[in-house]
């Protein structure tokens, strides 16, 4: 047994395990043993019921606002098991400083943080926000409401109806996103050469409408992960990347940020894939595993969602990430997912179907998948068949058309078509 960001091992009873329920009640909750050292090791209460009212006495003497939690006498009374359940009137505050939990350890959180506590506790998102620029246009999001859902007035009550202004507070935060020109960052795009060290191509779409970011996005995946293929008399799109995926990839990035730190969605475009990568990890509420499975969805800015929603970019009631993984369904590489605190990445490969190759040869291709290039020497430590089984492995590979080999003898290499 460890401890993790849930779980606090406590030896004895001292004011420090109050900053950790002021922790638990701002975030996801959790639980606190005491009478168990740092490394899980049971050492046991000398009173566990006279504890159980000293932790009582602790908490509703420091914490404010009353926090929700339990207590349990557990180990044939030797240790006590404090449970914090997430509270609904954040922050809650220890001596008047709020805390959160970094890994296993609970740090005092930032002025930002902080501001962000305050907001939930009043169940307003910083979307809802008054903007600090009132005098906005709305041509672009006026020119595909047209275009995708036939709207042909567009006026101040179109603009009550989609949440982005009132008569009090006038144009809130979302309808600074949506506007033709606003102060929050965008998208930064970067297409690489053959390593990171040879930049292509670097642009930069920022200070304008999600909108026209996200089309302008489209634009510059379609040119390096889109051609045609003349056949016959007819010309067949070929996309490296499926598009659908990519649309998913950045419209859940936009709608899924935080936006009140200056900081761009990133976009780093290989010859082999894609990574996406936003600002602001999981909204509170949601573990990583239902938010990778597609089981549960909570919007961080949902008047946002809801424009991006009505003009069919997403479904609302999905992170995007269970479509991304239906596209790539029958592929070899499959994309892959990242969730840290402060950011959420996602890698899409270049599309290679599996149907022609067998389980044996799949397994060296996925090797080959992570270096374009590779000798017989860089293979065979990460292969348990054999020098002469993989080497026939990848002829057969050959032979179907997914791998090219170059050179001869020592110098043969191995690369992915």
């Amino acid at each position: 047994m460890r401890e993790t960001r849930i779980l606090e091992f406590k030896e004895t009873i001292t004011n420090t395990f109050l900053e950790t329920v002021s922790a638990f009640s701002n975030y996801d909750g959790g639980e606190i043993l005491f009478g168990v050292d740092d490394d899980g090791n049971i050492k046991g209460l000398s009173n566990v019921k006279q504890a159980c009212l000293d932790i009582e006495n602790k908490i509703n003497d420091n914490i404010s606002p009353q926090p929700n939690y339990t207590l349990e006498i557990q180990n044939s009374e030797q240790t006590i098991k404090l449970s914090v359940k997430s509270g609904l009137q954040k922050p809650y505050l220890y001596k008047s400083k709020a805390y959160k939990r970094n890994d296993t350890s609970t740090i005092e959180v930032d002025t930002l943080e902080f501001s962000r506590l305050v907001l939930e506790g009043k169940n307003i998102r910083f979307e809802e926000l008054p903007c600090k620029d009132q005098k906005l246009s709305f041509e672009i999001l006026q020119s595909k409401l047209k275009e995708k859902i036939q709207i042909e007035t567009f006026n101040r009550d179109t603009l009550k109806t989609l949440n982005l202004y009132d008569d009090v507070n006038g144009f809130n935060n979302a309808a600074g996103l949506l506007a033709d020109k606003n102060h929050f960052p965008g998208i930064d795009i970067v297409k690489f050469g053959e390593n990171i060290s040879v930049i292509q191509k670097r642009i930069t779409f920022e200070n304008t409408s999600v909108l026209d970011i996200y089309e302008k996005a489209l634009s510059v995946f379609r040119d390096y992960y889109q051609y045609e293929v003349i056949q016959g008399a007819d010309r067949k799109m070929v996309e490296k990347v499926p598009e659908a995926a990519f649309r998913e990839a950045i419209a859940n990035a936009l709608i899924h940020r935080v936006w009140d730190v200056d900081s761009q969605i990133r976009v780093s475009m290989f010859d082999d894939k894609i990574e996406v990568v936003s600002p602001g990890g999981l909204p509170s509420g949601i573990t990583e595993d239902e938010y990778l499975s597609g089981k549960l969805s909570v919007l961080k800015n949902r008047n946002l969602a809801n424009v991006f929603y009505r003009l069919g970019f997403v479904e609302i009631f999905g992170t995007g990430i269970t479509r991304i993984k239906q596209v790539y369904s029958e592929a070899l590489i499959k994309p892959s997912f990242e969730v840290s605190e402060n950011a959420i990445q996602i890698v899409l490969p270049v599309y290679e179907e599996s149907t022609n190759l067998t389980l044996d040869e799949k397994v060296v291709y996925k090797l080959l998948s992570r270096n374009m290039l590779k000798s017989m020497s860089e293979i065979a430590p990460y292969i348990s068949f054999g020098k002469s089984k993989t080497t026939k492995l990848l002829k057969d590979m050959e032979q179907k058309g997914v791998i090219a080999i170059e050179g001869k003898g020592k110098g043969t290499k191995y690369r992915i078509k």
